[in-house]
């Protein structure tokens, strides 16, 4: 039988897949801790790791086996098809099963803005597995990979938003989705753009399929899965993005996610069990 292996990444060492040597003193468990200590690779057994914190965020994937990961009293079951990440500042502890192989992602707290507040669980796609396999097998893979943090932080939710390509079209999709709570209408943007309100029109609809009002609701919706994701109110992410009420933000919100906002919280913060 094999050990446990952790895949550890970080900007000052090299990629490393290393056995974990089993310690009866460190079994894994949150109990065995009163307070938890910051993240050292040495606690790291083949039973798992005792309650600790991370300056950094980590991404945690299992390819080979399962792993429970414990915050406070919920359980985060990962296997090949989850993974979960782990904002810096939250408290966690692990219990490993044999033969498991654990990939851990780390990434800069103060450089990288994280959609999620507290411990989340994400689908693990085939591009992600992909990824995250291609950067184990490689010994030059770049720590805190800025395209990796990307691929990993999206939420596969995210409504597809084509991108114009005409100057006045492409100028607008630009400052929504920097802000998409702008409220110009279309002819107040032409105006500005030196354009006709028909012209700005029919390049949305002509280059990205999509009218102009619901290429900005579709803007304004993505943006809102990362403020619900940080953990802000309702009400207050409908008037970020652009909405004019909540009840409208809920009402878009369930047209095209098929589901409400509080839902969709509700979801990305559940344990998963099984």
């Amino acid at each position: 039988m094999t050990q446990s292996a952790v895949r550890t990444k970080s900007a000052e060492h090299a990629d490393t897949a290393v056995p974990a040597h089993r310690t009866p003193e460190h079994p894994g468990h949150p109990e065995h801790l009163e307070h938890p200590e910051h993240a050292d690779d040495m606690c790291i057994t083949t039973e798992g790791h005792p309650v600790h914190v991370h300056d950094f965020h980590q991404f945690l994937y299992v390819p080979l086996g399962r792993i429970v990961v414990t915050v406070r009293d919920a359980d985060h079951v990962l296997s090949p098809a989850v993974g979960l990440w782990m904002p810096a500042g939250v408290p966690h502890s692990a219990r490993f099963d044999p033969d498991s192989l654990v990939v851990s992602e780390s990434f800069e707290a103060e450089r990288y803005r994280l959609p999620y507040t507290r411990a989340s669980v994400v689908p693990v796609t085939e591009a992600r597995r992909r990824l995250l396999l291609a950067r184990m097998r490689s010994s030059g893979a770049t720590p805190e990979d800025t395209a990796l943090f990307a691929e990993l932080a999206g939420d596969e939710r995210r409504l597809p938003l084509p991108r114009p390509v005409s100057t006045a079209a492409r100028a607008v999709a630009v400052a929504l989705l920097r802000d998409p709570g702008d409220q110009r209408t279309a002819t107040e943007w032409a105006e500005a753009l030196y354009t006709s309100s028909t012209s700005l029109r029919r390049a949305f609809r002509v280059e990205t399929g999509l009218s102009f009002s619901e290429w900005r609701t579709r803007a304004r919706l993505n943006r809102s899965l990362a403020l619900l994701a940080e953990g802000h109110q309702v009400g207050a992410v409908a008037t970020r993005v652009g909405f004019v009420s909540a009840n409208g933000f809920i009402l878009a919100f369930r047209r095209h996610f098929d589901r409400t906002p509080g839902a969709y919280v509700r979801e990305r913060t559940a344990p998963v069990v099984g």
